[in-house]
């Protein structure tokens, strides 16, 4: 790996085992912006992750007997040293993910948090009383449950927030007393990889074994070995729904956490605070170069406002800034590569095709074909999108399109919003605009997703509430209290201290 990067994590090695372990392969890490590569990563093998669990089985015991106190000093430390070198993961991120450099900071400001929630959720894993008695057999009885570590975790993280998604894996794993086997994005492994050369430091200063976070990276089967193994009993993975169903069918029967996406939909009231909703538009839809799962995609507008919301939107679009994603000022960089560039003008191209109009932004031309500037000769760049007249059975609209683009439409009512917005087979968050309580609440009761946000982005995302979907959306909740929760096994006692003849 490149020295200019700093890194920590010995080139050629990846954290496995109680030691770091060569292997044999390596990967470029691509800049986005540019197509340079700045680094290179280690790749690891099927028989690196055999190695991994092999490890991990071993450490279960000596990983699950951690104290409270010892799990929590752990992600304190943790989370020190990584503030500490806050600067350096944000430079890191820029480059590997090629995302603006708000959002980068955003992302390591939030891991940093996510560290600190954590190590404090450590002291509330607790269990409680069960009135036996309550059926004649239990007279005398004392009923009572724990939790306990559930054992190996797998993380898999996606590429769009690869340290945030890791961390909030890996560090419900420790406080768990659980063993941890991370798996990155093969896009993104930078940041995660010396995250986890953090924690070993940090787990050798606390005289607790290496095995307890481990880390391979690679191609598919590196993390389908992960999966199907009997020893893995929890699979916590970020990322698109047709790879999370497979991931649920390869870790049959054991437990799953999915994370797996959506097309967001953002109602707009014919009461809302319209420069306030289309700012959130702009704040919403395009942040991550349109790369979050809870970016706005679907704009649901009254009628009695959508011209004039549309107007205000398009006015104000030259606020969100194509360019170098280092440069302070830009708010929308080239997607994570050629390939998902194309995809989206693929995605767009065809829903003008079948009727779109596109009222500012890609035409679903190829780059460098008529119709692109110069400037937007990298493939993987999308400029900033809006649409309308969007069929509803356009991949646009009706799946997730994962970049910078979000379609407008309009409904008579908001009970047809509402069910505008269900109908979909996604449903991990969404928004109202609306001055009404009655509106609010109807959003709230109605909308089938895991989150409903009231007159914010429905990307907001707080590091501490439970997080995730419904439908193809997911299964489970993310949140240091809630993945604990899923990360353990509850443990019943029922005692009778006398023993009767």
């Amino acid at each position: 790996m490149s020295d200019t990067l700093s890194l920590i994590a010995p080139a050629g090695q990846l954290p496995i085992g109680t030691a770091w372990r060569e292997v044999p392969g390596v990967q470029d890490v691509v800049f986005p912006f540019d197509g340079t590569a700045v680094a290179q990563a280690p790749v690891s093998t099927v028989a690196d992750s055999q190695a991994a669990l092999d490890a991990a089985e071993t450490a279960r015991t000596e990983v699950a007997a951690l104290t409270t106190a010892q799990r929590k000093s752990i992600l304190l430390d943790v989370h020190d040293r990584l503030r500490a070198d806050a600067e350096r993961f944000v430079e890191l991120l820029i480059l590997e993910t090629g995302k603006p450099r708000v959002d980068c900071q955003t992302e390591v400001n939030r891991t940093i948090v996510t560290l600190q929630a954590t190590a404090e959720e450590v002291s509330h894993i607790h269990g409680e009383t069960v009135p036996l008695d309550l059926q004649e057999l239990g007279r005398g009885m004392i009923g009572y449950y724990t939790r306990k570590p559930a054992g190996v975790v797998i993380g898999i993280a996606g590429f769009n927030y690869p340290l945030l998604l890791a961390t909030h894996k890996l560090a419900p794993a420790i406080a768990a007393g659980c063993p941890v086997i991370i798996k990155p994005a093969p896009n993104t492994p930078l940041a995660t990889l010396e995250l986890v050369a953090i924690v070993r430091e940090v787990l050798a200063a606390h005289s607790v074994t290496g095995a307890a976070v481990q880390l391979v990276n690679g191609a598919p089967e590196i993390g389908e070995q992960l999966i199907r193994d009997p020893r893995a009993k929890v699979v916590s993975f970020t990322g698109s729904a047709k790879i999370g169903h497979l991931i649920a069918q390869q870790a049959a029967p054991r437990k799953v956490l999915l994370e797996l996406g959506s097309n967001t939909g953002f109602i707009v009231a014919a009461d809302a605070n319209l420069d306030a909703a289309v700012d959130a538009v702009l704040r919403g839809g395009f942040y991550a170069n349109g790369q979050a799962c809870i970016s706005v995609q679907r704009v649901v507008l009254e009628r009695p406002i959508a011209e004039a919301f549309t107007a205000r939107l398009l006015a104000r679009m030259g606020e969100v800034v194509v360019g170098d994603p280092r440069a302070a000022e830009t708010t929308v960089a080239p997607v994570i590569n050629a390939a998902s560039g194309d995809r989206i003008r693929g995605t767009i191209a065809a829903a003008v095709a079948a009727g779109a109009t596109v009222l500012v932004g890609e035409d679903g031309s190829a780059a460098g074909s008529s119709g692109r500037s110069d400037a937007d000769a990298n493939p993987a760049l999308v400029r900033p999108t809006v649409l309308s007249n969007v069929p509803a059975d356009a991949d646009v609209w009706a799946e997730e399109i994962f970049g910078p683009v979000v379609c407008l439409t309009s409904v008579d009512s908001i009970s047809e919003a509402i069910d505008l917005v269900n109908a979909s087979r996604y449903g991990l968050q969404a928004a109202i605009y609306t001055a009404s309580l009655e509106s609010a609440f109807a959003a709230v009761e109605q909308l089938e997703v895991g989150g409903v946000v009231v007159n914010e982005i429905p990307g907001f995302r707080s590091d501490i509430m439970p997080y995730g979907g419904v439908k193809d959306s997911g299964i489970g909740r993310e949140g240091p209290r809630y993945a604990i929760e899923d990360f353990t096994v509850t443990r019943m006692a029922m005692i009778r201290p006398t023993a009767r003849n």
